[in-house]
């Protein structure tokens, strides 16, 4: 009976014990692995660790003691443990706590093993700053015959890469309570800033299909605007993702470097991947979770996306008045009469022939006229543009090839044609072909 009681009661024991470990949320402790001086805390110490972002790349973790909770990279922690085992790493890294030192040469590299024959995995620059993790036996490095003085050291980057490198070339410094770096090492920090990320925070990126359209000069306003960004506010910390099916914006505390050419925004579903200095790639997941890779470009100067779609749309405009100018009505025999307004409207009465084949039941006698494609390379020397007609009643458009000709306008229907985009590929398979007279 006792021996039961005592089972029951252990049992019980371990279940409350479960139950306050689950409502506190903490995964476990993790040590940190590079300061935190805006959190007053320093490598070595040992953390809350609550959730862990495969997104974002990110740990939430708090400052002991406090219930404040903030975000750091995945690789600035060691992974989430129990407390006492949590300990016991920080054992492991206590030789160099708060031990960081400052590359003397570009170029140094960082490899995968202690030693000179090692594949390389990093190149640090001038002026870097590595953390120093351990001590390791290696490779003895020579200068000729001579071993040069100095150890192989386990190393961390400031955008979490490790390996092994020799501290010959290493100027080693400890940071003050708290994090903070000591004054004399201030100003060659500041040398480390990423001239590349910078680079881009400062620029305004349009999707890559803008590149296409100016490059062809076949804008089409419907999907360049000067709105259709991403842009970071570097002053409000503010990150914005426009596009025509995407509205997003976000607040941010800072990117971290998680790889050559890739940075993470903090606290946001967005990755970037600089692939030159005009041109990178956004990687964005949304609410479904699932990343999306976005590209973006860079425009030159002379290249004002607003003064783009303001010359098209006047072009347009201008099309449509050519027709006006020319006509304004029309007359077939068999396709009934056609008149264009100067507010480009358009009349059309008498064209049962093209019901139901091109034109709706629906369709009253009127509607709108625009030009909203162009035409393609093979039918430029054939044609003078596509008209694209929408009948009061109907809902879609219906698209003609036409062709301005001494006494008169021939139309082309384009059921059936193909389309690249915004542009006229090919003609229709069997296509009507009417022609209506001056009047």
């Amino acid at each position: 009976m006792n021996c039961f009681f005592k089972k029951s009661s252990i049992c019980l024991l371990l279940a409350v014990l479960f139950i306050l470990t689950s409502c506190s949320g903490i995964m476990g402790y993790g040590v940190l692995l590079w300061d935190i001086p805006e959190h007053g805390l320093q490598d070595g110490d040992i953390v809350p660790v609550y959730i862990r972002s495969n997104i974002s790349h990110v740990y939430v973790v708090s400052t002991p003691g406090s219930k404040e909770h903030f975000e750091i990279p995945l690789w600035q922690v060691t992974d989430p443990q129990p407390h006492h085992k949590a300990q016991r790493t920080a054992r492991r890294y206590a030789e160099f706590v708060h031990q960081y030192a400052k590359v003397k040469i570009d170029g140094l590299p960082v490899r995968s093993d202690p030693g000179n024959a090692a594949k390389q995995v990093y190149r640090l620059r001038k002026n870097e700053t590595v953390k120093l993790l351990y001590k390791g036996k290696g490779q003895a490095v020579m200068a000729g015959k001579t071993p040069l003085e100095g150890d192989w050291m386990r190393i961390l980057t400031k955008d979490g890469t490790e390996g092994w490198c020799f501290s010959y070339n290493l100027d080693q410094f400890q940071t003050q309570k708290g994090g903070i770096v000591p004054e004399a090492q201030q100003t060659d920090l500041q040398e480390e800033k990423d001239t590349v990320i910078e680079s881009v925070l400062t620029k305004t990126w349009y999707p890559d299909y803008y590149r296409t359209m100016i490059d062809k000069n076949r804008i089409d306003p419907q999907l360049m605007n000067a709105s259709y960004c991403f842009t970071v506010d570097t002053e409000n910390n503010k990150v914005s993702l426009n596009l025509p099916s995407i509205h997003e914006s976000w607040e941010y505390s800072g990117t971290t470097k998680t790889g050559d050419v890739e940075y993470t925004f903090t606290g946001m579903p967005v990755k970037i991947t600089v692939k030159s200095s005009s041109f990178i790639v956004v990687t964005y997941s949304g609410d479904n979770g699932k990343p999306r890779d976005l590209n973006f470009i860079t425009l030159g100067e002379e290249e004002d996306v607003t003064e783009l779609v303001a010359a098209e749309k006047e072009r347009r405009i201008q099309e449509c008045a050519k027709l006006y100018a020319f006509g304004p009505d029309f007359k077939s025999a068999n396709y009934g009469r056609l008149s264009f307004k100067e507010d480009q409207s358009f009349s059309w009465k008498n064209y049962g022939l093209l019901v139901p084949s091109v034109v709706d039941s629906s369709a009253k006698n009127g509607g709108t006229l625009a030009v909203k494609f162009y035409l393609g390379d093979t039918l430029v020397s054939s044609y003078d543009g596509v008209l694209s007609f929408r009948f009061d009643g109907m809902d879609k458009d219906v698209n003609f090839l036409y062709k301005i000709e001494n006494d008169g306008l021939r139309l082309e229907d384009l059921t059936g044609a193909s389309y690249d985009g915004n542009t006229v590929t090919s003609r229709g398979t069997s296509p009507l072909v009417l022609f209506f007279q001056k009047d």
